[in-house]
């Protein structure tokens, strides 16, 4: 997962906004024949899967300051109202790409076959907005003005929605569920800004796997050895902005929340390590409560539950992040989607 800058300069040479590389739509190294797992044999099959397919290292390219969204804890069922709300909030406002915090669908296969539904159809939506066809089977990204524009068929083009797994999403069975849609539960995704014609920087999105409410220990010694690191032997980084996504909260928002949080050593490891990254922006989810914080120039964002169940009534459950070359900002993002009665 290391990345030599001078590869960035040919990247964005051949990216279109809201390109990037094949990730979801390949099959899993185990996909549905996995069962029931552990943290450990969840990122042993991630570290597998993007051994497999290097060349296909996901990232983003857009020109300018850009914005992403920002949601968590949907627990979709046979309503998929407010995911549904999510995806189309952000397809309107341009939003570069989704984040989840986890706890996506609750686990049974219906609801699965629901969420899949609903992504592929938010897919068309994407495609139809930001692409054109150039024949039968290639389509072409707007923002392209070449004469001889790159070309994908639809299958190769990427639905930018990033989820992290969370508790909810690994119960009974459910991790073969979730595998067989999005695959990897730990793994980067990286952002190439072209500001102009001779400058770009490069923001970093790192996904953890803590549905188990621990990293574990094959996911610690990957972070030690340096895999989402994107560091130079020097030690130097490439990256202007580093967000991290994890469903498990690093704080509890109140002392007497009932949500499990990392053991001490984990969240001692984490603050440490966030430092190291030079994070930005902390996600979590997984407490369904409101929760800001800053610790060693890390911010720290728990959100809230966008589930219709959870919050019934109208409310600011997504967040915007707005990132611009010299600043980043917040904001909320209101749902309005209720339960349909019956």
């Amino acid at each position: 997962m290391k990345k030599k800058l001078s590869l960035y300069i040919l990247l964005a040479g051949l990216c279109t906004l809201a390109s990037c590389q094949k990730l979801r739509d390949k099959i899993s190294p185990q996909g549905i024949l996995m069962a029931g797992t552990a943290v450990e044999e969840r990122v042993e099959m991630s570290n597998l899967f993007y051994k497999d397919h290097m060349d296909d290292q996901v990232y983003l390219t857009v020109k300018g300051d850009y914005t992403f969204l920002v949601g968590a804890d949907s627990h979709v069922t046979t309503d998929p109202g407010r995911m549904d709300e999510m995806l189309a909030i952000g397809l309107e406002n341009d939003d570069l790409f989704y984040a989840h915090l986890g706890d996506i669908a609750d686990t049974k296969p219906q609801y699965y076959i629901t969420l899949d539904s609903l992504l592929k159809e938010a897919k068309l939506r994407y495609v139809e907005k930001y692409y054109h066809k150039k024949n039968e089977y290639e389509w072409v990204a707007n923002t392209n003005e070449d004469e001889n524009p790159l070309s994908s068929t639809y299958e190769e083009i990427p639905f930018p929605f990033f989820p992290v797994v969370g508790n909810h999403d690994i119960t009974h069975n459910g991790w073969a569920l979730w595998s067989n849609i999005f695959h990897s539960s730990f793994y980067e995704v990286d952002v190439i800004n072209i500001l102009d014609d001779e400058d770009f920087a490069v923001d970093h999105l790192i996904f953890l796997d803590s549905a188990s409410g621990t990293l574990g220990q094959k996911q610690i010694e990957l972070i030690n050895q340096g895999v989402l690191d994107g560091k130079y032997g020097d030690g130097s980084t490439p990256y202007r902005y580093t967000f991290v996504f994890s469903h498990t909260n690093i704080f509890r928002p109140q002392f007497f929340e009932f949500a499990s949080t990392f053991t001490r050593e984990e969240t001692y490891f984490l603050l440490d390590q966030f430092e190291k990254w030079n994070v930005n922006i902390a996600f979590c989810g997984h407490v369904h409560t409101w929760d800001e914080r800053n610790f060693n120039g890390v911010h720290y964002l728990t959100l809230d539950s966008m589930c219709e169940k959870n919050n019934p009534n109208p409310g600011d459950y997504l967040v915007r992040i707005n990132v611009g070359q010299d600043e980043l900002s917040w904001e909320p993002v209101r749902m309005n989607y209720s339960i349909k009665k019956k």
